[in-house]
């Protein structure tokens, strides 16, 4: 089946891509591309709606894994200040704020290779009180094993984020300290818990094309496939391996997205970290080529995030709205309410940590 003709059909996800498949798509030329991208957006999602989520560091620093992007590595020098697991409380504060500003999931992150025993009792407690408020929630700890995964899954806890990062092939050039295969272990038992699945890569970490497409067709081929695959753009940081790698090209960057649209349809395909580094033109293309989610707030766990007024000029720019999980809300209210909020919030302190 071509390009063109798929384009015609209402796309379903399919599990079964193969690598030169996916290699066609980025092939195209990017006018084409970006019209099958939007056409497979269309049919699955209102154009003009963004889901919004905040993401918060809620343990900072000394991870012991070495991947090489990473500030928050004990192994390299980034003059990162570490920081202790939150409070409860502290995180219930940050949650609070982030729905008052608009955003419908918040995002906890902490630095570990995976949770101890000791840390579950506390992150299991903002679980319960982030969805007490009304927000869907989400966490990044590192690996999972079956029963972390099924605490995490009874508490409610909506999403658990574990990206690949990377395709298979380039994996072990980036990070040495657990395997593909763990990745892949640690989503098998999100699956398992009866979570949603938010997986998705680092885009310019010194790879190649191929690796982009390994990448996406081991996302898309996962049954089911994520619910919300983030996009990530390498932000260099100083101290780290990956410091000085080569500047991966915008158009390159936004064409991934535009394959990840189409081959996942029905998946959230998050714009994520790098956006600072972007103009509001390249975000545009992305929002084009069938983006439909990002964080707002100042930074994502360590690296500088867009301030939400600026996102939320670039919407009214866009005539884009921000998604609610209840879609019986005024959109004219909520954006007004969001704008409200952002004058008495955006300075907060509580999102002193907030994070890529």
């Amino acid at each position: 089946m071509s390009v063109i003709e798929n384009s015609n059909e209402h796309a379903q996800p399919r599990h079964n891509w193969t690598k030169s498949e996916v290699q066609a798509l980025f092939e195209l030329p990017f006018n084409d591309l970006m019209f099958q991208a939007q056409t497979v957006h269309r049919q699955h999602f209102n154009p003009n709606e963004v889901q919004v989520s905040t993401l918060l560091s809620i343990k900072t620093g000394a991870c012991p894994e070495d991947c090489k992007y990473c500030s928050q590595s004990s192994r390299y020098k980034t003059d990162l200040e570490k920081e202790r697991l939150m409070e409860v409380d502290k995180v219930l504060e940050a949650a609070q704020a982030a729905k008052a500003q608009g955003s419908t999931r918040f995002c906890m992150g902490a630095a570990w290779r995976n949770p101890k025993a000791r840390d579950m009792p506390y992150v299991l407690d903002m679980v319960k009180g982030v969805k007490a408020l009304g927000l869907e929630t989400c966490m990044t700890l590192g690996m999972l094993d079956e029963d972390q995964a099924a605490q995490l899954g009874d508490a409610g806890l909506d999403y658990y984020n574990h990206n690949l990062d990377t395709s298979e092939e380039h994996y072990n050039q980036i990070i040495t300290t657990r395997s593909y295969q763990d990745r892949l272990d640690t989503l098998s038992n999100v699956r398992t818990a009866g979570m949603k699945v938010c997986s998705g890569g680092i885009l310019g970490l010194g790879e190649q094309a191929k690796d982009r497409t390994s990448m996406l067709v081991q996302l898309a081929n996962l049954n089911p496939q994520p619910e919300s695959v983030p996009i990530n753009k390498l932000v260099k940081i100083e101290g780290t391996p990956l410091s000085d790698v080569d500047d991966l090209d915008e158009f390159d960057f936004i064409r991934n997205i535009a394959v990840a649209r189409i081959i996942m349809p029905k998946s959230h395909v998050r714009l994520s970290a790098g956006r600072n580094e972007m103009n509001e033109q390249m975000q545009a293309m992305c929002f084009l080529a069938g983006a439909n989610s990002i964080f707002f707030g100042c930074k994502l766990l360590t690296t500088q995030n867009p301030e939400t007024n600026k996102d939320i000029l670039l919407f009214n720019k866009l005539g884009i709205n921000t998604e609610t999980i209840a879609n019986d809300i005024d959109e004219a209210q909520e954006l007004h309410a969001i704008k409200t909020a952002v004058v008495d919030q955006e300075n907060s302190d509580v999102f002193y940590n907030a994070a890529t």
